[in-house]
């Protein structure tokens, strides 16, 4: 199977397929070895820390590839390692279920499903908060679910992907600012800063695309200096594009374990995430995302 190919039935079977709950998914793995080496981690959390997380992507990586290179089998690890590495249909998929909640009325549970896809605290949020919180976490998780992934996928094959995916979830689990994690997580954390630094602004770039054939116009100056703001250099391309393609603000007041945190505006102030602007953004992830996949098989025929 040639590399254009693979690529091209791996994003299609992430979007119709997804990630079944029933499957067995290497993230998990990855998640329980994390787990289990943190309390010897947590002894010298800073250089332990970061020897695990160079250590677990090694192995991620050296692991997809002896998968891969079974005879007989490989092609079928590679496919399912590949597909499995992607989360474009499994977002998009959760994302709908919160906004066909809100668009129900059921506030309730529309937060009850938020929480499994966003870390701050969704019990007191009201329905524009909700709104939000869900236009946030789609936007900044097609780069870290599909575009980012994808992009290792290219470069790097399924050893690559998984390498990355394996420090994405080092850094998912660790990479937080409490005195539990600061240092734990510190090197996963700036290796993930580092994986996804080319991946969000390519997002970025195919969101305004996208807009632009839709005839919406936005500045990228504006979407790079909104960006910045942010604490993370990631974060903010993929959410400050959404924003200014949908037309409406992200950022503001969150709660994350009992604290307030105020994150800067993106996007136009005062002008509130509504049921039909999460369904337009949804439609703007999906056309951003298969783009990017578009390009990253043209790519593999081309070179």
């Amino acid at each position: 199977m040639s590399e254009a190919l693979l690529l091209a039935v791996c994003v299609a079977l992430d979007w119709i397929v997804g990630d079944p709950p029933a499957w067995p998914h290497p993230v998990r793995a990855v998640g329980a070895l994390a787990a289990r080496l943190e309390p010897w981690a947590q002894r010298s959390p800073l250089a332990r820390g970061a020897l695990v997380t160079v250590v677990v992507a090694a192995g991620a990586a050296l692991g997809a590839h002896a998968l891969i290179s079974l005879p007989w089998v490989g092609k079928a690890f590679a496919l399912y390692l590949g597909f499995a590495g992607l989360a474009l249909g499994s977002l998009v998929r959760e994302a709908r279920r919160v906004r066909r909640a809100l668009a129900c009325g059921d506030v309730d549970t529309a937060r009850r499903l938020l929480a499994f896809l966003v870390s701050r605290e969704t019990a007191h949020l009201d329905e524009a908060g909700v709104a939000r919180g869900l236009a946030e976490t789609l936007a900044e998780n097609t780069t870290d679910g599909f575009v980012a992934p994808l992009f290792w996928l290219t470069v790097g094959g399924v050893p690559g992907l998984w390498a990355y995916k394996a420090v994405s979830t080092l850094d998912s689990m660790w990479g937080y600012r409490t005195p539990r994690f600061e240092r734990l997580g510190k090197c996963a954390a700036r290796m993930d800063d580092l994986a996804a630094y080319l991946p969000a602004r390519l997002t970025a770039w195919a969101m305004a695309g996208v807009a632009w054939i839709w005839g919406r116009r936005i500045s990228l100056w504006s979407v790079a200096r909104q960006a910045r703001a942010l604490e993370s250099p990631n974060a903010g391309w993929p959410m400050a594009a959404a924003a200014a393609a949908i037309g409406a603000g992200m950022g503001g007041e969150d709660r994350y374990a009992g604290q307030v945190k105020r994150k800067p505006r993106l996007g136009p102030a005062g002008v509130p995430w509504t049921v039909e602007r999460l369904e337009e953004l949804e439609r703007l992830v999906v056309a951003a995302s298969f783009g990017c996949a578009a390009t990253a098989v043209v790519w593999k025929l081309v070179v």
